[in-house]
């Protein structure tokens, strides 16, 4: 199946993706302040690593970490605490930090991040003063107290946010690539917030790209793209990739874990 798909796409020469030896890359999906799901997915992933082989083990946040669920704090608050002992840890920008980033700079933007998720993550916080306004003034108000108890930590994790990360054969990303340009010529805007330009494309980008910002109900495999933002805030299911040599393993918050590909899949 793998095979045939290759050769569909005019790719069979290429040999199958892979991570360079003696290391093991954990890619988290959106989180979407859902510290419940972060917290399970952590005792999974420490519990594959520890049924395998020691390696160096990496995991990859691919960004989102923050609105729509109601735990964005809490969620800060475990990824700022070195979450477990003996891993790596990169950590990715989203499109939902860069919102609040921008909120904390420009109270105006609040008009627009309310709405799409920014209002739980306030409340996280315990600011209320847009809960029931979309007073220009209350925004300010927001803004300010926001300023006044977001811990150091977390606004030091919020700047910090590398935007992309290539591993062996593999490029991390929060949304994708824009097709046609080089991947060391890719533009904030697009890393962060693309899709149907990068997700219809049959285009090589040059390493397969491993991506979240688009939720569906299981992940996408595809010839060029890896897609595994399984929606968690509204499922319940938070999805990693778990990818060592040619090896592809998903685990999932749910009780399942798709069974193991080897090379790049196919959906």
């Amino acid at each position: 199946m793998v095979k045939r798909v290759r050769e569909a796409v005019g790719v069979a020469e290429r040999k199958p993706a892979a991570i360079p030896d003696g290391v093991r890359v954990y890619a988290v999906g959106d989180i979407h302040g859902r510290d419940d799901l972060l917290a399970n997915m952590l005792q999974r992933v420490e519990a594959d690593a520890h049924a395998r082989p020691p390696a160096r083990n990496i995991v990859i946040f691919l960004g989102d970490y923050v609105d729509r669920g109601l735990q964005s704090k809490q969620v800060l608050d475990r990824l700022t605490s070195h979450p477990l002992a003996g891993f790596e840890f990169v950590y990715l920008k989203g499109n939902h930090e860069a919102a609040m980033l921008e909120f904390m700079r420009d109270a105006n933007f609040g008009r627009t991040w309310k709405y799409y998720g920014g209002l739980e993550t306030l409340h996280s916080y315990g600011i209320t003063e847009l809960t029931l306004s979309d007073n220009p003034d209350d925004f300010e108000r927001a803004r300010e107290h926001l300023l006044k108890v977001l811990p150091v930590a977390h606004r030091r994790f919020l700047e910090t946010l590398r935007l992309s990360v290539e591993i062996g054969d593999y490029f991390f990303v929060h949304a994708g690539v824009a097709p046609g340009i080089s991947l060391a010529r890719q533009v904030e805007d697009d890393l962060l917030w693309i899709r149907d330009k990068f997700l219809q494309s049959d285009m090589w980008f040059g390493k397969v790209v491993v991506h979240g910002h688009t939720p569906k109900e299981r992940p996408v495999f595809r010839p060029n793209r890896i897609g595994i933002d399984t929606g968690a805030y509204m499922t319940n299911v938070l999805s990693c990739l778990a990818l060592e040599g040619q090896e592809m393993r998903i685990i999932q918050t749910a009780d399942v874990v798709m069974a193991a590909f080897s090379g790049t899949a196919a959906e």
